[in-house]
Formats: structure tokens, sequence, C-alpha cells
């Protein structure tokens, strides 16, 4: 069984027992998060489709970890103008294990 969902501004693919990796989600190691923005699902080849989403269908995960990515550099350069600026950035993201899908 498997359920495409909505986390964060992003669609993934999710079944029960992966771990996934999505943006920045508020809440301590080992809190529980229900996801209720259910697009599809699919169980033993029988498919629904939501229009747009399943009414009554949710994906419950345990959060692992709290984490952030690796360092993003970005440079600007503009050639015989004396100007460089260098900038960086860490995405902080959320790491998720999939414990239930809810039909």
């Amino acid at each position: 069984m498997f359920a495409v969902i909505q986390a964060g501004g992003h669609q993934y693919r999710v079944q029960a027992g992966q771990t996934l990796t999505i943006d920045r989600v508020l809440g301590a190691v080992g809190d529980t998060l229900t996801f209720d923005k259910v697009f599809m699902l699919t169980h033993e080849g029988a498919h629904t489709i939501g229009a747009p989403m399943i009414a009554g269908a949710s994906v419950e995960a345990v959060i692992k970890s709290q984490e952030r990515l690796d360092k993003v550099l970005v440079f600007k350069y503009r050639r015989r103008k004396n100007s460089k600026k260098m900038r960086g950035h860490k995405q902080p993201v959320t790491l998720v294990e999939i414990k239930k899908i809810n039909a």
C-alpha cells in the first residue's frame, strides 16, 4: 500500500516504514504528525484518486530528527568592478518515518 501526500508544498509517494526528508516541521523528536492532504491511495492493485484530495484519508508519521542540509554557497562576482559577494545557506529539514496509512 502506498499513498501520495503533500507536505510543505511538495508531493511525496510514501509507504509504511519509509523514512522521508521533508521541509522543516515544528515539533520535537518522537512527536506524531498527521498528513491530511492525500491525493492518491493504492492498495492491492486498486487505485483511489482524489478530486483533488481523498476525504477521510490520512498518513501518520513520527519525527525522527531535526537537521540541516549541507551548506549551499552562493557566489556573485562582477568582473572588472572590484565587486564580489559570497553567501551561504543551510536548509533546515525534518526526518520523518511513515508509520501508518489510514484509508
